[in-house]
Protein backbone atom coordinates (compact mmCIF):
# COMPACT_ATOMS: atom_id res chain seq x y z
CA UNK A 1 0.00 0.00 0.00
CA UNK A 2 1.35 3.82 -1.33
CA UNK A 3 0.65 6.40 0.80
CA UNK A 4 0.04 9.62 -1.25
CA UNK A 5 -0.60 13.18 1.03
CA UNK A 6 -3.30 15.28 -0.79
CA UNK A 7 -1.24 18.35 -0.18
CA UNK A 8 0.32 16.89 -3.40
CA UNK A 9 -2.87 16.43 -5.21
CA UNK A 10 -3.33 20.47 -4.55
CA UNK A 11 -0.30 21.40 -5.58
CA UNK A 12 -0.33 19.53 -8.85
CA UNK A 13 -3.93 20.56 -9.54
CA UNK A 14 -2.86 24.21 -9.00
CA UNK A 15 -0.19 23.70 -11.58
CA UNK A 16 -2.54 22.20 -14.21
CA UNK A 17 -5.25 24.98 -13.87
CA UNK A 18 -2.62 27.28 -15.12
CA UNK A 19 -0.87 25.28 -17.84
CA UNK A 20 -4.48 24.30 -18.95
CA UNK A 21 -5.32 27.69 -19.35
CA UNK A 22 -2.15 28.68 -21.50
CA UNK A 23 -0.68 25.70 -23.24
CA UNK A 24 -3.11 24.13 -25.95
CA UNK A 25 -2.29 20.60 -26.52
CA UNK A 26 -0.40 19.79 -29.39
CA UNK A 27 -3.17 17.47 -30.92
CA UNK A 28 -5.53 20.51 -31.34
CA UNK A 29 -2.88 23.05 -32.50
CA UNK A 30 -2.12 20.44 -35.47
CA UNK A 31 -5.47 19.63 -36.30
CA UNK A 32 -5.94 23.67 -36.67
CA UNK A 33 -3.12 23.75 -38.72
CA UNK A 34 -3.84 21.22 -40.79
CA UNK A 35 -7.57 22.67 -41.46
CA UNK A 36 -5.95 26.16 -42.21
CA UNK A 37 -4.18 24.29 -45.02
CA UNK A 38 -7.32 23.09 -46.29
CA UNK A 39 -9.51 26.02 -46.03
CA UNK A 40 -10.19 27.81 -49.34
CA UNK A 41 -12.73 30.56 -47.73
CA UNK A 42 -10.49 33.52 -47.33
CA UNK A 43 -12.25 34.53 -44.46
CA UNK A 44 -12.15 31.37 -42.71
CA UNK A 45 -8.41 31.27 -43.54
CA UNK A 46 -7.94 34.80 -41.93
CA UNK A 47 -9.75 33.49 -38.97
CA UNK A 48 -7.91 30.62 -38.49
CA UNK A 49 -4.76 32.26 -38.39
CA UNK A 50 -5.77 34.79 -35.73
CA UNK A 51 -6.83 31.57 -33.87
CA UNK A 52 -3.11 30.68 -34.17
CA UNK A 53 -1.78 33.81 -33.19
CA UNK A 54 -4.27 33.98 -30.15
CA UNK A 55 -2.39 30.47 -29.49
CA UNK A 56 0.90 31.72 -29.43
CA UNK A 57 0.31 34.72 -27.27
CA UNK A 58 -1.23 32.79 -24.75
CA UNK A 59 1.98 30.90 -24.69
CA UNK A 60 3.71 33.57 -23.63
CA UNK A 61 1.86 33.29 -19.98
CA UNK A 62 0.67 36.67 -19.71
CA UNK A 63 -2.76 36.30 -20.75
CA UNK A 64 -5.15 33.06 -21.41
CA UNK A 65 -6.52 31.49 -24.10
CA UNK A 66 -9.58 32.99 -23.69
CA UNK A 67 -11.44 35.03 -21.27
CA UNK A 68 -13.62 32.75 -20.01
CA UNK A 69 -11.13 30.35 -18.28
CA UNK A 70 -13.75 27.73 -17.31
CA UNK A 71 -15.84 25.48 -14.50
CA UNK A 72 -12.40 23.09 -13.36
CA UNK A 73 -13.61 19.96 -14.30
CA UNK A 74 -11.29 17.40 -12.64
CA UNK A 75 -10.87 13.95 -13.45
CA UNK A 76 -8.83 11.47 -10.72
CA UNK A 77 -8.67 7.58 -11.34
CA UNK A 78 -6.97 6.88 -8.16
CA UNK A 79 -5.20 3.58 -7.69
CA UNK A 80 -6.27 0.97 -5.63
CA UNK A 81 -3.10 0.49 -3.64
CA UNK A 82 -3.22 4.27 -2.71
CA UNK A 83 -3.93 5.17 0.70
CA UNK A 84 -4.15 8.95 0.74
CA UNK A 85 -3.61 10.93 3.51
CA UNK A 86 -3.23 14.37 5.11
CA UNK A 87 -7.36 15.47 4.62
CA UNK A 88 -10.30 15.02 2.56
CA UNK A 89 -9.48 14.60 -1.13
CA UNK A 90 -12.48 16.93 -2.25
CA UNK A 91 -10.95 19.67 0.04
CA UNK A 92 -7.78 19.13 -1.48
CA UNK A 93 -8.82 19.35 -5.36
CA UNK A 94 -10.39 22.69 -4.67
CA UNK A 95 -7.54 24.13 -2.48
CA UNK A 96 -5.47 23.34 -5.59
CA UNK A 97 -7.96 25.36 -8.19
CA UNK A 98 -8.85 27.90 -5.70
CA UNK A 99 -4.69 28.60 -5.51
CA UNK A 100 -4.40 27.86 -9.07
CA UNK A 101 -7.11 30.30 -10.23
CA UNK A 102 -5.56 33.16 -7.90
CA UNK A 103 -1.94 32.46 -8.83
CA UNK A 104 -2.95 32.60 -12.11
CA UNK A 105 -4.99 35.85 -12.23
CA UNK A 106 -7.52 33.39 -14.14
CA UNK A 107 -11.36 34.84 -14.39
CA UNK A 108 -13.57 33.09 -11.42
CA UNK A 109 -16.71 31.75 -13.11
CA UNK A 110 -18.67 29.90 -10.61
CA UNK A 111 -21.59 30.98 -8.96
CA UNK A 112 -22.64 29.40 -5.57
CA UNK A 113 -26.22 28.61 -6.13
CA UNK A 114 -27.67 28.34 -9.79
CA UNK A 115 -30.67 30.90 -9.28
CA UNK A 116 -29.46 33.36 -6.48
CA UNK A 117 -25.89 33.45 -8.65
CA UNK A 118 -23.59 34.66 -5.72
CA UNK A 119 -19.64 34.19 -7.61
CA UNK A 120 -17.75 32.16 -5.10
CA UNK A 121 -15.26 34.59 -6.24
CA UNK A 122 -12.37 32.05 -6.21
CA UNK A 123 -13.63 29.57 -9.08
CA UNK A 124 -14.67 26.62 -6.55
CA UNK A 125 -15.81 24.39 -6.48
CA UNK A 126 -14.75 22.13 -8.88
CA UNK A 127 -16.49 19.24 -11.11
CA UNK A 128 -14.78 16.69 -9.64
CA UNK A 129 -14.97 12.99 -10.75
CA UNK A 130 -13.03 9.98 -9.22
CA UNK A 131 -12.27 6.57 -10.67
CA UNK A 132 -10.72 3.75 -8.82
CA UNK A 133 -8.35 1.56 -11.26
CA UNK A 134 -5.82 -0.64 -10.61
CA UNK A 135 -2.49 0.70 -9.59
CA UNK A 136 -0.75 2.63 -6.88
CA UNK A 137 -0.86 6.00 -8.73
CA UNK A 138 -3.29 8.60 -9.04
CA UNK A 139 -3.45 10.27 -12.24
CA UNK A 140 -5.37 13.46 -12.66
CA UNK A 141 -6.82 15.32 -15.73
CA UNK A 142 -7.85 19.04 -15.15
CA UNK A 143 -10.45 20.00 -18.22
CA UNK A 144 -11.67 24.26 -17.78
CA UNK A 145 -14.83 24.27 -19.41
CA UNK A 146 -15.95 27.20 -21.07
CA UNK A 147 -20.00 27.47 -21.01
CA UNK A 148 -20.36 28.97 -24.62
CA UNK A 149 -19.72 25.68 -25.45
CA UNK A 150 -21.31 23.61 -22.60
CA UNK A 151 -24.68 25.84 -23.92
CA UNK A 152 -24.88 24.20 -26.67
CA UNK A 153 -24.38 20.22 -25.47
CA UNK A 154 -27.71 18.13 -25.44
CA UNK A 155 -28.82 15.03 -24.43
CA UNK A 156 -31.58 12.65 -25.63
CA UNK A 157 -33.26 9.50 -24.46
CA UNK A 158 -33.41 7.98 -28.07
CA UNK A 159 -35.84 5.00 -28.96
CA UNK A 160 -33.28 2.00 -29.65
CA UNK A 161 -35.45 1.70 -33.01
CA UNK A 162 -33.21 5.01 -33.97
CA UNK A 163 -30.71 3.10 -34.48
CA UNK A 164 -27.18 4.06 -35.92
CA UNK A 165 -29.02 7.11 -38.06
CA UNK A 166 -30.68 8.29 -35.38
CA UNK A 167 -27.27 8.81 -33.16
CA UNK A 168 -25.75 10.65 -36.07
CA UNK A 169 -28.58 13.20 -36.98
CA UNK A 170 -28.73 13.86 -33.46
CA UNK A 171 -25.11 14.78 -33.16
CA UNK A 172 -25.53 16.95 -36.83
CA UNK A 173 -28.51 18.26 -35.60
CA UNK A 174 -26.73 19.41 -32.12
CA UNK A 175 -23.66 21.36 -34.08
CA UNK A 176 -26.35 22.95 -36.70
CA UNK A 177 -28.41 24.28 -33.60
CA UNK A 178 -25.34 25.63 -31.97
CA UNK A 179 -24.38 28.01 -34.93
CA UNK A 180 -21.49 30.36 -34.40
CA UNK A 181 -22.53 30.33 -30.20
CA UNK A 182 -19.57 27.98 -29.43
CA UNK A 183 -17.22 29.62 -31.19
CA UNK A 184 -16.12 27.07 -33.79
CA UNK A 185 -14.34 25.46 -34.62
CA UNK A 186 -15.57 23.07 -31.92
CA UNK A 187 -14.49 19.60 -30.90
CA UNK A 188 -17.58 17.10 -30.37
CA UNK A 189 -17.50 14.35 -27.63
CA UNK A 190 -20.57 12.00 -28.09
CA UNK A 191 -21.40 9.64 -25.41
CA UNK A 192 -23.65 6.62 -26.33
CA UNK A 193 -25.70 4.45 -23.93
CA UNK A 194 -25.64 3.45 -20.30
CA UNK A 195 -28.21 5.84 -18.07
CA UNK A 196 -29.14 9.25 -18.77
CA UNK A 197 -26.44 10.83 -17.15
CA UNK A 198 -23.36 7.80 -17.77
CA UNK A 199 -24.09 9.33 -21.04
CA UNK A 200 -23.49 12.81 -20.57
CA UNK A 201 -20.43 11.70 -18.37
CA UNK A 202 -19.08 9.47 -21.72
CA UNK A 203 -19.53 12.57 -23.77
CA UNK A 204 -17.14 14.80 -21.84
CA UNK A 205 -14.91 12.07 -21.39
CA UNK A 206 -14.64 11.93 -24.96
CA UNK A 207 -13.45 15.29 -25.04
CA UNK A 208 -10.06 14.54 -23.65
CA UNK A 209 -9.18 11.96 -25.96
CA UNK A 210 -6.12 13.05 -28.43
CA UNK A 211 -8.10 14.79 -31.16
CA UNK A 212 -6.37 12.85 -34.09
CA UNK A 213 -6.72 9.37 -32.35
CA UNK A 214 -9.03 7.46 -34.01
CA UNK A 215 -11.62 4.82 -31.64
CA UNK A 216 -9.82 2.06 -31.13
CA UNK A 217 -13.35 0.05 -32.51
CA UNK A 218 -13.24 0.40 -36.30
CA UNK A 219 -17.18 0.38 -36.41
CA UNK A 220 -17.20 4.01 -34.11
CA UNK A 221 -13.87 5.22 -35.70
CA UNK A 222 -15.63 5.04 -39.23
CA UNK A 223 -18.61 7.09 -37.34
CA UNK A 224 -16.25 9.30 -36.14
CA UNK A 225 -15.04 10.41 -39.67
CA UNK A 226 -18.52 10.22 -41.16
CA UNK A 227 -19.71 12.87 -38.34
CA UNK A 228 -16.76 14.75 -38.87
CA UNK A 229 -18.04 14.93 -42.52
CA UNK A 230 -21.30 15.92 -42.18
CA UNK A 231 -20.42 18.48 -39.52
CA UNK A 232 -17.87 20.26 -41.68
CA UNK A 233 -20.60 20.23 -44.49
CA UNK A 234 -22.69 22.91 -42.38
CA UNK A 235 -20.55 25.28 -43.88
CA UNK A 236 -20.72 27.08 -40.19
CA UNK A 237 -17.26 28.03 -40.21
CA UNK A 238 -14.51 29.07 -38.16
CA UNK A 239 -16.41 32.03 -35.84
CA UNK A 240 -19.38 31.49 -38.05
CA UNK A 241 -18.11 33.25 -40.98
CA UNK A 242 -18.61 30.28 -43.03
CA UNK A 243 -16.03 27.18 -44.26
CA UNK A 244 -14.95 24.26 -44.79
CA UNK A 245 -14.30 24.21 -41.00
CA UNK A 246 -17.17 23.71 -38.76
CA UNK A 247 -15.48 20.77 -36.48
CA UNK A 248 -11.95 19.56 -35.64
CA UNK A 249 -13.04 16.11 -34.08
CA UNK A 250 -15.61 14.23 -32.89
CA UNK A 251 -14.64 11.93 -30.53
CA UNK A 252 -17.50 8.74 -29.51
CA UNK A 253 -17.56 6.56 -26.12
CA UNK A 254 -19.78 4.09 -25.53
CA UNK A 255 -21.27 1.80 -22.47
CA UNK A 256 -23.44 -0.57 -22.23
CA UNK A 257 -27.44 -0.21 -22.25
CA UNK A 258 -31.10 -1.04 -21.23
CA UNK A 259 -33.03 -2.84 -24.07
CA UNK A 260 -35.28 -0.42 -23.88
CA UNK A 261 -32.84 2.89 -24.24
CA UNK A 262 -30.38 4.70 -26.66
CA UNK A 263 -28.67 7.45 -24.45
CA UNK A 264 -26.80 9.61 -26.72
CA UNK A 265 -24.88 13.01 -25.20
CA UNK A 266 -23.23 15.52 -26.86
CA UNK A 267 -21.17 17.28 -25.00
CA UNK A 268 -19.80 20.52 -27.33
CA UNK A 269 -16.25 22.28 -26.58
CA UNK A 270 -15.11 24.96 -28.17
CA UNK A 271 -11.34 25.34 -30.37
CA UNK A 272 -10.18 25.67 -26.78
CA UNK A 273 -10.32 22.76 -26.43
CA UNK A 274 -8.33 22.55 -22.80
CA UNK A 275 -6.73 20.12 -20.97
CA UNK A 276 -3.63 18.56 -19.21
CA UNK A 277 -2.98 15.70 -17.38
CA UNK A 278 -0.06 14.20 -14.39
CA UNK A 279 0.36 11.24 -12.81
CA UNK A 280 1.63 10.82 -9.50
Amino acid sequence: MRELDVQCIADKIAQLCVEANHYLGEDIKACIRHKAEEETWPVAKDVLASIEENIAIAEEGVFPLCQDTGMACVFLEIGQDVHLTGGLLEDAVNEGVRRGYGEGYLRKSIVEDPLRRVNTRDNTPAYIHTEIVAGDKVKITVAPKGFGSENMSRIKMLPPSAGEDGVKDFVVDTCLQAGANPCPPIVIGVGIGGTFDKAALLAKKALLSPAQEPNSDPYYAQMEAELLERINQLGIGPQGFGGKTTALAVSIRTAPTHIAGLPVAVNVNCHVSRHKEAVL
